[in-house]
């Protein structure tokens, strides 16, 4: 098999050596503990005794088989104790095609009405960050509905220090990759509105550490929260804590001259700017929505299945319309060493590998994948990504599956999840 000179076909992982397979082979390409962006001498550790989410396939069913969402409407907001969280910790595998948004939506039908509704509006929010981010590309770093007043990246270019429901936070994102969605809002409000600083910089943190980072929802969330989409910044205050997580106030140093203790002060003018016309219509559905049937490219029959960090599950559907081919995936190494994600991302992605290894053949590379790096033919699924086109173009593809989507892609207006879920078809009103 004929490959380009900085192509290399990697050692499979296993899952009892993930941390030091990466280590060996991939070491320069993520972050190391000294130099995580988050990381201070002094943040205490987050207190929050929990098993780290492992990745694979065996691992996410299991994870949704033990799911209850039995409270979820009541609980999914709260944060400390942990035996009070309602969220499910599912994200990262739905992140990596694990497991399909539908697969999740069917999971729940015998759950209470209540908490049903509260959990499959959670998932559709999933399904339109995935639907704005097809349509929208790069233009999602800028092209909102409200313009934002210019802000500063803040002088240690990382979280501040001293409060403890900050601190804990970030130490539970560091250590473990994954916060529940209040703590999230929490980070996001305190860089973006209370102190003013780029979005953008804090979304680039979120994304490196957290285990289901992806452009699509952590752009939407963290752009909700700053104002971008709505005109309405979301502030954060110390009465969210105390409703959520009271034991933090409780130890914290500044319980008693709380500096978040009032509502942020009213920021600068939030204005409507120029809309992207791609936020009222979508002009090349096709394009935005990828193939709605397998597409045949030509008719020799692939010799192989190419996946992406996509689509890392057993219902990816190239590996399941071709359960006898060997797969491919490739560690992009020029995107890995802009982003410098973190150990924990790292680990999680090569167990997932590791554990599919177990049931298919599997090569793995290390490379660039916009250059050649496979010679013959193959079948893989469409990702809704603006890089998914380019890593294609170089390599010889004779079938294109179509993407799980939970719901089509429409052409109407994307602006708002409100005016989205107007449009879609078969899940917008289904309790």
């Amino acid at each position: 098999m004929a490959y380009g000179m900085d192509q290399r076909h990697l050692p499979t992982p296993s899952l009892d050596s993930a941390i030091d397979w990466v280590a060996e082979h991939l070491g320069d390409l993520f972050q190391h503990e000294s130099d995580r962006p988050l990381a201070r001498p002094d943040a205490p550790p987050s207190a929050v005794d929990q098993q780290p989410i492992r990745g694979g396939q065996e691992a996410a069913d299991q994870a949704l088989a033990l799911t209850s969402l039995t409270g979820y409407a009541r609980f999914r907001n709260e944060v400390l104790p942990v035996n009070r969280r309602g969220a499910t910790r599912l994200s990262p595998y739905i992140r990596h095609g694990l497991l399909t948004l539908e697969r999740v939506w069917q999971s729940c039908a015998d759950a209470s009405e209540q908490d049903r509704v509260s959990f499959r509006q959670e998932l559709l929010w999933q399904e339109y960050s995935r639907h704005f981010y097809a349509r929208m590309g790069t233009a999602t770093g800028d092209a909102m509905r409200y313009r934002l007043p210019d802000q500063a990246v803040g002088a240690s270019d990382g979280w501040p220090e001293g409060m403890a429901c900050v601190d804990q936070a970030v130490a539970e994102l560091q250590e473990t990759g994954w916060l529940t969605n209040q703590q999230r809002m929490w980070l996001a409000s305190h860089w973006s509105v209370r102190l003013g600083w780029d979005w953008r910089r804090g979304e680039d943190l979120f994304f490196a550490q957290l285990l289901d980072g992806s452009r699509a929802a952590n752009r939407i969330g963290w752009q909700w929260t700053a104002g971008a989409l709505t005109g309405k910044p979301y502030g954060f205050s110390q009465w969210q804590v105390k409703k959520r997580a009271p034991q933090l106030c409780r130890t914290c140093a500044w319980e008693s001259a709380c500096p978040i203790e009032q509502w942020p002060d009213d920021r600068d003018a939030i204005v409507r700017d120029d809309v992207d016309p791609r936020l009222r219509q979508d002009f090349d559905l096709g394009h935005t929505m990828g193939p709605t049937a397998t597409q045949m490219v030509d008719a020799r029959e692939p010799k192989a299945v190419w996946i992406t960090a996509e689509s890392l599950g057993d219902d990816d559907p190239a590996m399941s319309a071709h359960p006898d081919l060997p797969v491919h995936f490739m560690w992009d190494v020029p995107l890995l060493r802009r982003l410098r994600l973190s150990p924990n991302r790292a680990r999680f992605l090569a167990e997932c590998l590791a554990d599919l290894s177990g049931r298919r053949e599997l090569h793995v590379w290390r490379g660039d994948p916009n250059a050649q790096w496979l010679n013959e033919p193959v079948a893989t699924t469409f990702a809704p990504v603006p890089g998914w086109r380019g890593r294609a173009g170089v390599l010889d593809i004779t079938r294109v599956h179509p993407w799980p989507w939970l719901t089509q892609p429409h052409a109407g207006p994307i602006q708002s999840f409100t005016a989205w879920r107007k449009k879609i078809r078969g899940r917008g009103s289904q309790p």
